[in-house]
């Protein structure tokens, strides 16, 4: 089997030789944000299943594309669907399309996720900025690689999130009057939700939100020097100090529907005033 350099190298190759011209922002959409495809105009689509080294999604509510838009005027990569540990994969696997982006010569990358909150001020439908975030999963996707074409073997993790594409959000937010919290995100395995007891505790660890996916992919970005924003869209709430609420795929589905535009609002925002003040 080829290395994990050489196959990066391959797969970026193919797919920037199908894409023509590689434009200089991706962004990962997580579940239930299908929807996003009505904002944009798809240039190019094409399947994990059709890209070199990229394992599928196997989760209905992640399409699982690649696809070469134009959103607001501007040209960007979306991978609409992303790719979980719980799905049986290495994190090796699940960030190997993030390797490819920075590969491709992609600079900056936004990922947006849904999550569940354990803070009080971090209500459903709420958009939380991340600034740091809590890896609880049982392995990093750096371990075992000591390959310097890939990057530094230890990198800095003392500012994931890049502070100026966080202040530029928050300008966002405030033109768009989208009520929003930076927060810290608390990565966990999956697939089954957290405990009450387990919400407790990740409360007590100083973390806000809860989530299975981002802090892989933000740790990879992170060692290609890609410049990182995360937004996650509260999608239910689980406060330790209040009743216990049965939470279930079909219910954060249902959550994402009714707020998921807001969030697209703000991205849409950030990208028709990217070369542009805002009063």
């Amino acid at each position: 089997m080829r290395n994990l350099f050489d196959r990066v190298a391959q797969t970026a190759d193919h797919l920037s030789t199908l894409l023509g011209t590689v434009p200089g922002r991706a962004m990962i959409m997580g579940t239930g944000m299908a929807d996003c495809m009505q904002r944009f105009v798809p240039k190019l689509e094409i399947d994990y299943r059709d890209i070199p080294h990229f394992v599928p999604t196997t989760v209905d509510s992640h399409p699982g594309k690649l696809i070469l838009a134009e959103w607001a005027g501007v040209a960007v990569i979306i991978l609409s669907g992303r790719l979980h540990y719980y799905e049986g994969y290495s994190l090796q696997e699940v960030t190997f399309p993030v390797r490819v982006l920075g590969a491709m010569g992609i600079g900056e990358l936004w990922i947006a996720n849904a999550s569940g909150s354990v803070n009080p001020d971090f209500q459903e439908g709420c958009i939380a900025l991340l600034k740091d975030h809590v890896n609880f999963h049982p392995e990093n996707p750096l371990r075992g690689l000591s390959d310097p074409r890939l990057g530094e073997r230890f990198p800095d993790m003392s500012c994931v999130y890049d502070e100026g594409l966080r202040r530029y959000a928050e300008v966002c937010c405030n033109k768009l009057s989208i009520p929003y919290r930076e927060g810290i995100y608390f990565g966990l395995q999956g697939p089954s939700l957290e405990t009450p007891a387990e919400c407790r505790m990740i409360r007590m660890l100083g973390a806000d939100l809860i989530g299975m996916s981002t802090v892989p992919e933000a740790i990879v970005a992170r060692q290609c020097g890609m410049r990182l924003m995360a937004i996650s869209l509260v999608a239910n709430v689980s406060i330790p100090s209040a009743p216990t609420l049965e939470t279930s795929l079909s219910s954060v589905l249902a959550s994402m529907k009714r707020h998921t535009p807001r969030l697209f609002d703000l991205m849409e925002c950030m990208l028709v005033h990217e070369e542009k003040p805002i009063a």
